[in-house]
């Protein structure tokens, strides 16, 4: 790699920033989509509200007889929610850039579960839009989350780096301000 190449140039950090928004979006969305009551179906008909329980008795991964359990808990309930909220508030995180990192591991959080729910492992899948080997979209978009957290993109843009920058003006003035306090003649200096 050439010594002269910069991996935060302007292009590369607008790149990252519609990466995380784009990454934001999707958790957004999925998380709304679950939280709305009563969901309405194409033709504006209800449908039956959204539950992870078939999701996680469907389980194949190594975790599964752990996500089977999950399923069958009678607090299936409050875990949908919880789910919900969290794909709402990491879905926020990204797309504003507030508190990017922790929204950062937090979607790596969700995406592990998803992926371990159902390693692909190359065979034609009912609930799956494709057949994968391996790889699938939550091991991509988990990767994505990774580059941007390794690039703390939140410093690039967002309210994490506005608050940022609010803190080092003010450290700046508060210095400002002590060095001043020490320059100024006292009374017991001009003696």
């Amino acid at each position: 790699m050439s010594a002269n190449f910069r991996i935060t140039g302007p292009l590369q950090q607008t790149l990252l920033i519609v990466l995380r928004t784009l990454i934001g979006w999707h958790f957004l969305y999925e998380g709304y989509t679950k939280l709305l009551q009563p969901a309405w179906g194409r033709l504006g008909a209800p449908v039956a509200a959204w539950s992870s329980a078939a999701y996680l008795k469907a389980a194949t991964g190594p975790l599964a007889e752990q996500f089977h359990w999950l399923g069958n808990a009678s607090w299936i309930g409050t875990l949908d929610l919880v789910v919900a909220g969290a794909l709402v508030a990491v879905g926020l995180s990204l797309m504003l850039g507030l508190f990017t990192q922790t929204g950062c591991l937090g979607a790596l959080g969700l995406l592990s579960m998803f992926y371990l729910s159902a390693i692909p492992m190359g065979l034609p899948e009912t609930r799956a839009e494709g057949t994968y080997l391996i790889v699938n979209k939550n091991l991509i978009e988990a990767a994505a989350v990774l580059v941007l957290l390794s690039f703390r993109t939140g410093e690039i843009a967002g309210l994490d780096q506005l608050w940022r920058a609010s803190r080092v003006r003010s450290d700046r003035n508060a210095f400002a301000r002590v060095e001043n306090r020490d320059l100024t003649p006292t009374k017991e200096m001009s003696l």
